[in-house]
């Protein structure tokens, strides 16, 4: 089943859940108000899932940013009342060279990475979604696959362990369904996961085989050098035979932290640790004196891979948040102004009357 369907649904199929339930009001449940899930984003509507069955909701700059996942409260006429508490958000430094913060999901409980064990296979890239996965407190699990099509899914695996200890990992071949019968355990009622990578890795054929059907159009990938084609162009919401929901999402060639502070902190706290330790508070781990990061590498405990990857994203995600900072400093104080012209002029006017 797909959100194609203009059927009805069950709150508890579209992945309600407690937290959702605590913020209903009085008013929520007496008068006839509408709890509704976004299925779909596109340039001008939502669309929404409900026990009603499907609605479409016009985008209006009245409305908060809204993404695939949120829950909303319709009123009576099925207008948006408002938009209810976040479990969980993903969200990105929008394409480009422009800095816009770009909602990806909202409400995911786990967050599979996909990975593909072929030339593709970039372990800094995993640490990039580790760091948004940790930024949002969601359960990331490492899903690692053309297994079948490696001699070494061993070694690779191996490495991608060694980031985490306690990291779950799965490796298998996504068009055989009894192997994607491992992530189950994730995709219960009640659940939302969602899934990210880059294009190629087998991300809808991964989501075809938990569906049992061909929900979303599959395509190879380049010989050359092992990039993937996009399939999937649009994020969407389906429901699993498990009672879970799952979000797809299209592959993601650029993937820029934005606001993400914690998550970089979480993914790399060994660097952390060790930094913790170095002579000085502000050190560069370059070539200061008493560098404990630097002594781990030349110990081989750590990796200079990772501290290179540790520097580069925490100063993507510094600079990125901070130009989006000042673009919210900056709209603030234009709103106040608009707001204080209009003011003025409606004073002006009153004052004529009189």
């Amino acid at each position: 089943m797909n959100t194609n369907t203009e059927m009805p649904m069950s709150l508890a199929t579209l992945g309600w859940n407690n937290l959702f339930q605590q913020q209903l009001t009085l008013d929520d449940l007496e008068n006839d108000h509408t709890i509704a899930r976004v299925t779909e984003h596109h340039r001008s509507i939502y669309k929404l899932m409900s026990e009603q069955g499907e609605i479409q909701l016009d985008i209006h700059k009245s409305l908060p940013s809204m993404t695939v996942g949120d829950w909303l409260i319709l009123d009576s006429n099925q207008r948006f009342g408002r938009l209810l508490e976040r479990q969980s958000l993903f969200h990105r430094k929008a394409a480009g060279s422009k800095v816009h913060e770009q909602l990806i999901a909202a409400n995911v409980t786990t967050l599979f990475i996909v990975c593909s064990l072929n030339d593709d296979f970039n372990l800094s890239r995993i640490e990039r979604y580790l760091a948004i996965a940790h930024e949002a407190e969601v359960e990331p699990v490492i899903v690692l696959t053309k297994a079948d099509l490696t001699d070494n899914e061993s070694e690779l695996r191996a490495q991608v362990q060694a980031l985490d200890p306690l990291l779950m990992v799965e490796s298998l071949n996504a068009l055989d369904q009894n192997e994607c019968q491992r992530l189950a355990a994730w995709c219960s009622a009640g659940k939302t996961v969602a899934f990210m990578g880059s294009s190629g890795v087998g991300k809808s054929t991964l989501v075809n085989s938990l569906l049992d059907q061909d929900a979303q159009m599959t395509g190879g990938i380049r010989e050359d050098d092992s990039k993937g084609r996009h399939t999937t162009t649009s994020r969407s919401l389906h429901f699993l035979p498990s009672g879970g929901v799952l979000i797809d999402t299209p592959g993601m060639r650029e993937l820029q932290l934005i606001d993400c502070t914690d998550g970089v902190a979480e993914t790399f706290s060994d660097v952390e640790a060790f930094a913790a330790q170095c002579r000085f508070s502000d050190c560069q781990h370059q070539d200061e004196p008493k560098c404990r990061v630097r002594e781990a590498i030349e110990s081989g405990e750590l990796e200079e891979r990772r501290l290179t990857n540790y520097l580069k994203l925490q100063r993507e995600q510094q600079r990125n948040t901070a130009t989006l900072a000042e673009q919210r400093a900056s709209y603030k104080q234009l709103t106040k102004f608009y707001k204080r012209v209009q003011e003025e002029s409606r004073s002006h006017k009153k004052g004529k009357e009189y």
